[in-house]
């Protein structure tokens, strides 16, 4: 349909929540279906088929078989399949833990929390870091996010203009980290091995390189040093000292305001 529109001459849709195609509240389209659907009932196997078979495999055909009806029963709810992702990516926003907007926690903790909970997302949700940057994301969960991560922000002391290059600088941080290690997972899980023997054995075949093996002898220093006696060890050490230098450095440069 988006399609349509364009061969019309009209704009495509900036988002399914503008022009009132997605009530905010969730809830029906309008009308009524012998089918028995709603849009929340569609949206949550939407995300269910995206965890199981990955963005690729995922379509409005497949989904209606999923739920046991005709493709034509899910478009009385949805114009498109993008309106259809968008739901799904502000549903998975949705499972985010939110500071309470009275908390009296330091922003530190509070950032930690949302640092590591938005990190816990993207792994769980492999597909949704492509659509975080294909859609507007204006979702209530997405925005929901969004305003308590500026609340968070606010409690550092960094003047105005500061602000949004912190929120960048930690998020987009977490979302590069979040991405690369829900689709490392990923590439473990469709070879069929753990990711500590996936990632030995990629590191046995890189050392045995001409090319790459004196990278990786020249890199034993580093590797030790990280510590962790498991992939995931070494990922939660690396993600934790990245993230406590970022908020050293949100520190540093209040202090640098006061002086």
């Amino acid at each position: 349909m988006v399609k349509a529109a364009r061969q019309a001459g009209r704009p495509a849709r900036a988002s399914v929540w503008l022009d009132g195609k997605a009530p905010r509240g969730g809830g029906t389209r309008g009308g009524g279906q012998p089918s028995g659907l709603d849009r929340d009932r569609i949206t949550d196997a939407t995300v269910r088929l995206l965890d199981a078979e990955g963005l690729a495999k995922f379509s409005m055909r497949r989904l209606a078989a999923e739920l046991d009806v005709t493709a034509m029963s899910v478009y009385w709810y949805v114009d498109t399949k993008d309106d259809l992702l968008e739901l799904a990516l502000d549903a998975a926003f949705g499972e985010v833990r939110l500071p309470a907007a009275d908390s009296d926690e330091d922003w530190r903790e509070q950032l930690r929390g949302l640092a590591t909970e938005y990190r816990a997302l993207l792994v769980r949700h492999p597909w949704l870091s492509p659509l975080a940057g294909r859609f507007l994301n204006i979702g209530p969960h997405s925005v929901a996010f969004s305003l308590a991560v500026q609340r968070v922000i606010r409690l550092t002391g960094l003047p105005v203009h500061g602000r949004t290059g912190a929120i960048s600088a930690v998020f987009q941080f977490v979302y590069g980290f979040g991405t690369i290690e829900g689709h490392f997972i990923d590439r473990c899980a469709a070879a069929g091995t753990s990711q500590d023997e996936y990632f030995h054995q990629a590191m046995s075949a890189v050392t045995e390189s001409p090319e790459l093996g004196e990278v990786v002898r020249r890199s034993a220093d580093l590797m030790e040093a990280r510590g962790g006696d498991t992939v995931e060890e070494m990922r939660d050490r690396d993600f934790t000292f990245a993230l406590e230098t970022l908020i050293a450095g949100i520190e540093a440069m209040v202090a640098r305001g006061r002086s």
